[in-house]
């Protein structure tokens, strides 16, 4: 078993960032600060990315206060005056019935409901999975699973989920198990509107991995997930793994890839995404990284980027997104004039991928700052990325922005 004091050791790795070769272009982007968090009714420092309902409107969640003292789910929407409004479509109240400090990011059902996790709250205040189900302008949440102090997992720390397309739940504890090392959980609906949880895998914390934190699992077609786990391994300096179903209702876990030390890439977090030829894209603390899938099985590790401190960005921890061209987009939580970058990865024909910084945090905070490993960017169909910080902003309580190229 992972002991805890290995799992501090790492979550503070994660923080820190080292020096490497990379190359690096410089674009004149425009960044703008829709709207600036105030840490009172309006929510305060956003952990999570955001999610578009495709009509112009984004929604995410801010972890602290809200009318209800334990957080809210905001809704961020353009106006007549060429501005944006922030409404409060939920505010979680500070108790063990509601859950309470939303950390991660928001996803849509076919329905225009919205789910999400907590990771605090909930009956044994560990954390919870919730819905969230609008009408005629209002929305009315329901958890769905409030996660115990043992077994089942607890206590999802800027983890996401995905549904599959029969509206199960997937995703990803950072505590808890068997082990005490977090779990990977399925939700299964039932037809009298409870819930059921299954434990897809319990990690040990040893070869297989632990401490999965700021990540949502990935589903492919064929079913398999795909995520990392930021401790344990060969190397114990995490893995990226694939769980598959089987027979009778198990699944399996596969290592992929055992992050070898940290010149190469350590401590893997954030969101992976998927590319049509089901190779996977990611971020270390120092790298970004593609892992290539063979015919015969085994899969290649290639670096695209080094990220080097400095006017380079440092500390990535929220997974990159592609672009309708293949470009990926990230941020990193330090780096560039100290607090943080937005960057793009390009590839050119000879497999050689460009790093080109987008936008750099100013060193005052006013434009935001620190955005942390559940903040994913979103690109709308015009190329303008939309994005969170932790904090920074005018109250320093965190932002929304977004950069037009």
């Amino acid at each position: 078993m992972m002991k805890e004091t290995g799992l501090r050791v790492w979550r503070v790795a994660i923080l820190l960032g080292i020096a490497g070769m990379f190359t690096m272009g410089v674009s004149a982007q425009t960044e703008k600060v829709l709207y600036s968090f105030t840490n009172g009714s309006d929510g305060g420092y956003p952990l999570g990315g955001l999610v578009s309902d495709g009509k112009g409107n984004y929604y995410g969640t801010a972890q602290f206060a809200g009318s209800g003292n334990g957080g809210v789910v905001f809704e961020l929407s353009p106006n007549s005056s060429a501005g944006w409004t922030e409404r409060v479509i939920y505010s979680f109240v500070n108790g063990n019935v509601d859950g309470v400090f939303p950390v991660g990011g928001l996803v849509f059902d076919s329905k225009g409901n919205l789910y999400g996790m907590t990771s605090n709250g909930g009956a044994f205040f560990s954390g919870t999975v919730f819905e969230l189900t609008p009408s005629n302008g209002t929305w009315t949440e329901k958890v769905l699973w409030s996660f115990g102090n043992g077994s089942d997992g607890k206590n999802p720390y800027g983890d996401g989920i995905v549904l599959d397309a029969a509206g199960n739940i997937y995703g990803i504890t950072s505590g808890g198990g068997v082990y005490g090392s977090g779990t990977v959980f399925e939700l299964l609906a039932g037809t009298n509107g409870a819930w059921t949880e299954k434990i897809l895998h319990n990690f040990q914390g040893l070869n297989d991995g632990g401490g999965p934190i700021g990540t949502a699992p990935v589903l492919d077609t064929a079913g398999n997930l795909y995520g990392v786990a930021g401790a344990g391994g060969a190397h114990d300096y995490g893995v990226l793994y694939e769980l598959s179903p089987g027979s009778g209702g198990a699944w399996s876990e596969k290592v992929l890839y055992s992050f070898p030390a940290a010149a190469i890439g350590a401590y893997p977090i954030g969101t992976l995404s998927l590319d049509s030829l089901g190779n996977l894209y990611g971020v270390t603390n120092y790298t970004a990284f593609e892992l290539v899938r063979g015919s015969n099985g085994k899969w290649t590790e290639k670096t695209l980027h080094h990220f080097a401190g400095g006017a380079d960005g440092a500390g990535a921890e929220a997974g990159m997104v592609f672009d309708s061209a293949g470009n990926l987009y990230g941020q990193t939580s330090t780096g560039g004039a100290h607090h943080g970058a937005v960057y793009e990865l390009s590839p050119g024909t000879n497999g050689v991928w460009t790093e080109k910084i987008l936008h750099r945090f100013a060193a005052n905070g006013s434009d935001g700052y620190n955005p942390q490993f559940g903040a994913t960017v979103v690109i709308d169909a015009s190329g303008n990325v939309f994005g969170t910080t932790l904090f920074g902003g005018t109250s320093n309580a965190g932002t929304v922005f977004e950069i037009q190229p």
